[in-house]
């Protein structure tokens, strides 16, 4: 149910309640925010708690501040499961991320850093969430995107990428941090990383903008507004309790606001922080068929990747486990599927 009634002048167009999922626009299909706080981890990595009241498979939003979701072998996350059609974008505020995939790529991010796959034609991965310290809280904090890619590229080869947070743009200046994982945006001294190269991202055409802000109490920011032609939608999430101005109207709470992309936006915090998640992009204006971890634009696009996945795995499985977590002295870490491995030391992230 909308929140507020607005005028007709605004460049705010709607502003609701926020959602789990959260409701998007094309070319997005799916975004969440999880912000899990697990107690300190035990000797397989798992929560050292008790796991009664939660429910594996169904644990989603638990009271205990945490949940498990999927988890295997007592480690919470989500085990091998498969994807065709899209792009995930896993943007990570603070915590880790274990991961693993059919392609053999494999990796421990988070603390700021993103993680791109372009699933296309099929993959498998798993996404598990190690309690990696043993004496203190495992805060997780993280953006799961779904990007949508065109008809002309939903079969384009799987392909996994790594932006570690060191290197992807940023402003930190006078109670503003922002980070521009996609797109461009003004103040930026560098261009956004450059994201998988059949995504729907690196179309010049698409004005995709992907970023997160966060304001200290009064602090502001400016969005500009978006260039390109076509229908574009631009969602801000306000994921964390608090209040805004944006554009002159007061946002309170946990709310998605749609807001016109072509005009500039103002965006002020209130007497506490806030957080705010920016999806930006242009209408890809085609059919969508989606059923669960399958994207198409027909349900012959969805039957053809269950058949698929049945006779191929989508490359099967090359792990010993459906709910790979890697040894707890790891770093960041990417391993690709030609073999080459960068690693990066744990940072702390703002």
């Amino acid at each position: 149910m909308r929140t507020a009634a607005l005028s007709t002048m605004s460049t705010i167009l709607s502003v609701d309640p926020l959602s789990f999922p959260f409701a998007t626009d094309s070319p997005f299909l799916f975004g969440v925010h999880h912000d899990d706080r697990y107690p300190k981890g035990n000797a397989k990595m798992g929560p050292d708690a008790s796991l009664r009241g939660h429910s594996i498979g169904a644990d989603f939003g638990n009271p205990a501040g945490w949940s498990m979701y999927h988890g295997e072998g007592g480690v919470p996350g989500f085990p091998q499961h498969p994807h065709r059609g899209f792009e995930t974008i896993t943007v990570t505020v603070r915590g880790f991320i274990d991961h693993a995939d059919s392609l053999g790529a494999a990796g421990r991010f988070g603390d700021g850093d993103v993680q791109w796959m372009t699933a296309g034609a099929g993959i498998s991965h798993a996404e598990m969430f190690p309690c990696l310290a043993q004496t203190e809280e495992n805060r997780l904090e993280l953006f799961q995107i779904w990007l949508n890619l065109p008809r002309a590229k939903k079969m384009s080869p799987p392909h996994f990428k790594m932006f570690w947070g060191e290197d992807i743009p940023s402003i930190e200046a006078d109670g503003v941090t922002a980070k521009l994982i996609a797109g461009s945006a003004p103040g930026f001294e560098k261009q956004a990383l450059a994201p998988p190269p059949d995504s729907y991202a690196s179309d010049p055409n698409s004005s995709l903008l992907v970023m997160t802000i966060k304001l200290e109490p009064r602090k502001c920011y400016t969005i500009a507004g978006a260039s390109g032609s076509g229908k574009i939608h631009r969602n801000l999430y306000f994921y964390a309790d608090g209040s805004a101005t944006v554009d002159g109207t007061k946002v309170v709470g946990r709310k998605r606001v749609k807001v016109d992309a072509s005009a500039d936006l103002r965006l002020e915090a209130g007497d506490a922080p806030v957080g705010v998640l920016v999806l930006q992009g242009r209408d890809l204006e085609e059919p969508v068929m989606q059923h669960g971890p399958f994207v198409g634009c027909t349900s012959a696009d969805i039957r053809k990747a269950f058949t698929d996945y049945q006779q191929t795995g989508f490359g099967g499985w090359p792990w010993p486990d459906v709910g790979v977590v890697h040894a707890r002295e790891e770093q960041r870490f990417a391993l690709f599927p030609d073999g080459t491995k960068e690693t990066r030391p744990r940072r702390e992230t703002k």
